[in-house]
């Protein structure tokens, strides 16, 4: 654990690059890239771009997957002055779509196929890309991304079925870091040894390469390719050298399906890092049967205030007297309170909405003023975000989660927001009308998502079996619905139940599916 902070994030990486120039950045499956290496491409990348013709800060959409050229062009572009935006290759068409409608960006860099075919914006594809790398221009940074200029957007889903791209700064980001890097709860060491696993369009991926540039460690990337194939990641997984896990609780839920996932196996493995949706109890106790001496790491916090707000070290006295794990203490730089409906603040121990405060809350979402309007504003001179989340603060200053306020779920560690899903499936061809509701276990987790249907008048006559009309749905719907968001089970209905202002009534819904 350090007790310095880094005031800039590319001065940081540029002073590795002179100190540290064989030491390596990131690790793809056992191919090495340096600190030297990644000075190198990415100077070269922000000299061709300053001779792009591309206007000043605008941003760029990068577009790929866990390789090594999505690093080089995010460094590449903030030595520019460009903010890049993430764009997950595994991304339904009409999500890509969609950002770039949202977002306009003045450029693409694409890693992976582009999916669109009449983009009105420059493109650099890889060969592209591969090829200004190896022109290795020297660069001089004079307009570096700094203090306030966004340093990256990441796109979160809508209600409304348009994606919501969050801006976080330079300083957003730092507060973050430099809490990451001195907080106790973390306890991360001088070049952290670290798994990359989450997408970088998830906001997630940023509690593994922020803490590792600044202190000069290694990134060891797993494709995408690789998490799909059971067997190939857990023999990917007992292979590599890290010191670090941040994933989601469901992904290290998937790798504990592996015996071989353990302390005598892994004995290096010493720190988990846990943010993006909750970490139940059962997970922690099996994690901590598995790895007895680790340190367990639970975080929270929206993307909206940059990654996480709070944090702790689990112990084993909170895995015997808590039934719902605490999602720590609150960041020193960003007080939170806890509000009613009225927006008064509320004193300790009464549960309300997390209002959270300070240097790393976002300015708002990119060309959306309404949305930004209804969810951030100022609170005791400092700006401040509605999280939507329910909490309560103890007065030891620990924060205790209460669910969410309206119909945003995570599952799987993505966020979803059943309107988007009920959405997209009446798009269907076979539907009438149709919405998604969470099915959540003992630990308040989602265990699945349901929809419910009404078919159009006459479908149920073309085919013989229920089960016949889903796999229709789902073919019809799997150019414009993430995987994640595909419910897993469909209910048909004559008709659906309906609120007095004659809105279906979802919660009546969630409450039959959980019997509450």
């Amino acid at each position: 654990m350090s007790n310095f902070k880094i005031k800039n994030m590319i001065e940081t990486i540029e002073n590795f690059a002179e100190t540290q120039a064989e030491f390596p950045v990131y690790n793809v499956l056992g191919e090495i890239h340096t600190y030297g290496e990644l000075k190198v491409d990415s100077d070269s990348l922000a000299a061709y771009i300053d001779h792009s013709g591309i206007a000043a800060k605008t941003p760029v959409l990068v577009f790929g997957g866990q390789e090594y050229s999505m690093l080089a062009s995010f460094v590449g572009l903030t030595k520019s002055g460009h903010a890049y935006i993430p764009v997950d290759r595994h991304s339904a068409l009409e999500r890509v779509e969609a950002i770039m409608e949202v977002a306009e960006p003045s450029l693409i860099i694409s890693i992976g196929e582009f999916p669109l075919s009449d983009v009105q914006v420059p493109l650099i594809q890889l060969e592209e890309l591969e090829a200004i790398f190896q022109e290795k221009t020297p660069y001089e940074r004079t307009h570096s991304v700094q203090g306030d200029d966004n340093y990256y957007i990441i796109f979160t889903s809508g209600t409304t079925g348009k994606p919501k791209g969050v801006q976080i700064s330079h300083d957003n980001l730092l507060s973050f870091t430099n809490w990451m890097i001195t907080a106790e709860a973390f306890a991360t060491p001088q070049r952290p040894q670290m798994l990359a696993q989450p997408p970088y369009s998830f906001d997630l991926s940023v509690m593994y390469w922020a803490p590792t540039l600044a202190l000069g460690g290694t990134l060891f990337a797993l494709p995408k390719e690789i998490t799909a194939d059971f067997k190939q990641l857990f023999t990917t997984i007992n292979k590599l050298p890290i010191g670090i896990w941040t994933s989601t609780p469901s992904f290290v839920d998937m790798a504990m399906l592996s015996d071989d996932f353990n302390a005598s196996q892994l004995p290096q493995l010493t720190h988990f890092y846990f943010d993006g949706e909750e970490l139940t109890i059962k997970t922690a106790q099996k994690l901590r049967q598995r790895f007895p001496q680790a340190r367990i790491v639970n975080a929270y916090g929206p993307t909206e205030a940059t990654v996480a707000l709070s944090a702790l070290a689990v112990t084993d006295d909170m895995l015997e007297t808590y039934k719902r794990l605490p999602i720590g203490y609150t960041k020193p730089d960003s007080p939170t309170f806890i509000i009613n409906e009225e927006g008064k603040q509320l004193p300790n121990g009464q549960q309300g909405e997390i209002i959270v405060t300070g240097p790393a809350v976002s300015k708002g979402y990119l060309n959306n003023p309404e949305r930004t309007a209804a969810a951030f504003f100022e609170l005791e001179g400092k700006p401040a975000y509605h999280t939507g989340d329910l909490g309560i603060l103890t007065d030891e200053g620990l924060l205790l989660y209460g669910g969410r306020m309206d119909f945003q779920i995570k599952f799987n560690g993505y966020r979803i927001e059943l309107e988007d899903v009920s959405q997209i499936l009446n798009k269907s061809q076979y539907v009438d009308s149709a919405v998604a509701v969470p099915r959540y276990n003992k630990d308040h987790k989602v265990q699945n998502l349901l929809a419910y249907v009404v078919l159009k008048s006459g479908v149920s006559e073309q085919f013989e079996r229920e089960i016949d009309i889903t796999k229709a749905i789902k073919a019809d719907l799997q150019d414009v619905m993430m995987d994640y968001m595909m419910p897993s089970k469909f209910l048909y209905r004559s008709e659906l139940p309906l609120t007095s202002n004659g809105k279906i009534d979802i919660k009546g819904l969630m409450g039959e599916v959980n019997n509450r």
